[in-house]
C-alpha cells in the first residue's frame, strides 16, 4: 500500500471511530438533550486544540461473545488540549458506545491520562456518562475501577481533579467522582447512586425515582455529594472552564492572578450600614462578600447545601482567594454537621493548592438538638478545628457581628493559627449572648432573685453585659484581634494583609499524615 493510500486508510478509520455508537444511538442520545462525548470535549477545549490519544484501543474479545461486538474507542475518548490557553487532560465517556460501560481497556485509557496529568503537573477533567462496569469483562472491569481509585487518591492534593456527571453514574462508578475535588451535575440528565430505585424497592420496599434518589438537585442540596447544579451540558462545561481560571496547575504553583480592573483602594460605603441594629435580625453575608471582592465575582460551590455556611473562590486585587463565611440568613449562621464538613473540606482544598483563606464570621454557636448530637456534631465539628489548625496558607479573619463560644474558636481564631484578625465595631465576641449569660452568671442570678422587678432587672443586666463583654474591644485588648476597622475599609485592609502575607512560610512537624476526625 502506498503512503497516500495509508493516509486515506487512516482517515477512514478515524471517521469510523468518530461515528461512535452509530447514527441511531447518537440520535437517541441527542434527543435526550445530551451532547456526545466528543462534542463535550469540543466545548471544553479551546477551538482546534484537543488532541485525542488511544483512539483505536479495543476491548478484549475473549468473554461472553464479546469478540463479535465493536465498541469504538472502547467507550471513552481521552486526550489533552488547552482551556483558556492552559493545558488540561480530560476523558469523556461515550454512552452511545455500549452504554459507556467500563472494561479493562476503557479503564486503562483513563488511567493513562491520569498518569500523564500527574507527570505533567496539570489538571484533569473527567466527564462521566456510563452504565457502569461491563459485566462481560467481570473481574477485569472491577480491576479497572480499582486502578482509577488508586490514582484519584495519589493525585489528590497534587493536581486539581474535576468530575462532570452528564448521565448515569451508579455502583462502584460513583466513587471516582467522590474522590475528586469538585463535582458538576446537570439537571434532569445526570444521576449518582450506589443502588438504583428498583433494587431499593426490592430490598426495603421503599419507592423512589431516579431524580429523587440521585438527581442533580438531590446531591446538590441533600447529600452534598455534588458542588454545582448546571442547567445543561453546555452550562456545566462553561462552569468548569470558569473554575479552571481560578486553579493552579498543581500544588507547587500559586493560583493565577487576573487583574479585573477593580480599584484596590475602593471604599465599600454600603457595608457601614449593612449590619442591622437588632442583633437577632439577619442580613445577607453573600452581599458583604460580593461588595468586597473584585467585580463582585464570587464563584460558589455547594450553593444549595448547608446554606448556613458559604464557601467560594474570588479575587482581591487580582489575587485568587478562598472565602469562607457564616450566613445569618440561614439558621442564624449556626455551625452544624453539614456546615462543618462543607467548610473543612474546602479549607483543605485551599491549603493544598495555595489559596489564602479569608473567613467572615457571624456565628452564634453550634446548632443545638438531639439530631445534631446523635449525628456526631462533635466529630464533625472537630474536623473544622483540625482543618483550620492544619492549614499553612495565609489565614485572615473578619468578624462582622456575633462570635460566641466554641464557634468563635472554630471559625479561624488566632488560637487556631489565623495570621491577621480584624473586627467591625459591631462585633460581639464572648462565651455566649447576653440573654443567656445573665441566666448563668451567679451574681446576675442573685440580683434578679433579690429584685422587686426581676424582668426589669434582667433587662438592665443584659444591657450591662453587652456593654462590658459583647464588644470587640476586650479581644483587642488581649491581642486576639489585630485591628478594629470600619466596614467600608474592609476591602483595603484585606488586600494589604494579603500582600504582606504573600510570602508566608510555615513548616509542620515531620509526619506521614495526621488522623483527621471522622
Amino acid at each position: 500500500m502506498k503512503v497516500s493510500e495509508k493516509i486515506v486508510d487512516l482517515e477512514k478509520r478515524e471517521q469510523k471511530v468518530r461515528e461512535m455508537g452509530g447514527e441511531i444511538r447518537v440520535e437517541k442520545h441527542r434527543n435526550k438533550g445530551k451532547l456526545t462525548a466528543r462534542e463535550r470535549l469540543t466545548i471544553l477545549f479551546d477551538e482546534g486544540t484537543f488532541r485525542e490519544i488511544d483512539m483505536f484501543v479495543k476491548h478484549r474479545s475473549t468473554n461472553f461473545g464479546m469478540e463479535k461486538v465493536e465498541i469504538p474507542s472502547d467507550g471513552v475518548v481521552t486526550g489533552h488540549g488547552l482551556v483558556n490557553g492552559r493545558p488540561i487532560f480530560a476523558y469523556s465517556q461515550d454512552f452511545t458506545s455500549r452504554g459507556g460501560s467500563l472494561g479493562e481497556k476503557h479503564a486503562a485509557k483513563i488511567t493513562k491520562v491520569m498518569d500523564l496529568a500527574m507527570k505533567a503537573g496539570i489538571p484533569i477533567v473527567g466527564i462521566n456518562d456510563s452504565g457502569g462496569a461491563r459485566v462481560e469483562e467481570g473481574i477485569d472491569a472491577l480491576k479497572g475501577y480499582g486502578d482509577i481509585f488508586f490514582r484519584n487518591s495519589r493525585a489528590s492534593g497534587v493536581i486539581p481533579q474535576i468530575s462532570v456527571i452528564m448521565g448515569p453514574c451508579a455502583g462502584g462508578a460513583v466513587y471516582s467522582p467522590a474522590m475528586t475535588d469538585f463535582i458538576f451535575m446537570v439537571k434532569e440528565k445526570s444521576y449518582m447512586f450506589i443502588t438504583g430505585p428498583s433494587v431499593i424497592e426490592t430490598v426495603t420496599g421503599e419507592k423512589t425515582t431516579f431524580e429523587e434518589l440521585g438527581g442533580a438537585m438531590t446531591h446538590n442540596s441533600k447529600s452534598g455529594n455534588a458542588h454545582f447544579l448546571c442547567e445543561s451540558d453546555e452550562d456545566a462545561l462553561e462552569q468548569v472552564k470558569k473554575m479552571l481560571e481560578f486553579l493552579p496547575n498543581n500544588n507547587m504553583e500559586d493560583p493565577p492572578n487576573l487583574n479585573l480592573g477593580d480599584d484596590p483602594k475602593r471604599i465599600c460605603e454600603n457595608l457601614d450600614t449593612i449590619i442591622p441594629d437588632d442583633p437577632k435580625a439577619g442580613y445577607d453575608m453573600k452581599e458583604v462578600i460580593q461588595t468586597i471582592v473584585d467585580d463582585g465575582d464570587f464563584f460558589e460551590p455547594h450553593e444549595f447545601f448547608a446554606q448556613n455556611a458559604l464557601i467560594g473562590f474570588a479575587r482581591l486585587n487580582g489575587r485568587p482567594v478562598g472565602i469562607i463565611a457564616n450566613q445569618p440568613m440561614f439558621l442564624a449562621g449556626c455551625l452544624d454537621i453539614n456546615a462543618s464538613d462543607k467548610i473543612s473540606r474546602f479549607i483543605r482544598f485551599c491549603d493544598a493548592f495555595n489559596f489564602p483563606i479569608i473567613t467572615f464570621v457571624d456565628v452564634p454557636g453550634y446548632l443545638p438538638g438531639t439530631d445534631q448530637e446523635w449525628g456526631g456534631v462533635i466529630r464533625h465539628g472537630a474536623k473544622l478545628l483540625w482543618s483550620y489548625a492544619e492549614a499553612t496558607v495565609p489565614k485572615i479573619t473578619v468578624t462582622t457581628r456575633k462570635s460566641y463560644g466554641g464557634a468563635y474558636i472554630a471559625m479561624s481564631s488566632q488560637h487556631l493559627g489565623a495570621d491577621m484578625l480584624f473586627a467591625w465595631p459591631s462585633a460581639q465576641i464572648a462565651v455566649m449572648g447576653a440573654s443567656g449569660a445573665v441566666n448563668i452568671v451567679a451574681s446576675y442570678r442573685k440580683q434578679m432573685k433579690e429584685s422587686d422587678d426581676p424582668e426589669k432587672k434582667r433587662a438592665e443586666l443584659i444591657a450591662e453585659y453587652e456593654n462590658a463583654f459583647n464588644t470587640p474591644y476586650i479581644a483587642a485588648e488581649r491581642g486576639y484581634l489585630d485591628a478594629i476597622i470600619k466596614p467600608s475599609e474592609t476591602r483595603i485592609r484585606l488586600i494589604d494583609a494579603l500582600e504582606i502575607m504573600a510570602t508566608k512560610r510555615e513548616v509542620l512537624p515531620p509526619k506521614k499524615h495526621g488522623n483527621i476526625p471522622q
